[in-house]
């Protein structure tokens, strides 16, 4: 489900909504290859999850990793702020509550989340 990110570009990951000041985990154990400011996007962390996979996380206001830092899956990276980030604006909810990006890629191509939320969430309530 492609979807605008309210500045002409076509977003191909998932908009998770959170509150304000939540802290965001590691989706996955990785190597990070980028933790700062990205354009509009708010702070941008890539993790290396290995085997040609990568994770991108945007729309957060502080990361607290740092390049070359391994990561365990459900670590803390980051926390979200008090609002939405301008380039993650284009919400279906229509608010102004923080939400995070979260993009998987394989071999430098999107990739659909479906199966790395269910591996994750399985057997979870």
């Amino acid at each position: 489900d492609l979807a605008g990110d309210g500045n002409g570009a076509v977003m191909f990951g998932d908009m998770v909504a959170t509150q304000s000041g939540a802290i965001v985990t590691a989706p996955a154990d990785g190597n990070v290859l980028y933790a700062g400011p990205f354009r509009s996007y708010g702070q941008l962390l890539i993790l290396n999850a290995g085997d040609g996979y990568h994770v991108v996380l945007a729309g957060m206001s502080r990361i607290s990793v740092a390049s070359g830092q391994s990561v365990l899956a459900g670590e803390p990276v980051g926390a979200m702020g008090e609002a939405r980030v301008a380039s993650t604006s284009a919400s279906k909810n229509g608010n102004a509550t923080p939400e995070l990006y979260v993009e998987f890629r394989k071999d430098g191509k999107p990739v659909d989340p479906t199966p790395w939320w269910a591996d994750r969430f399985s057997g979870r309530t």
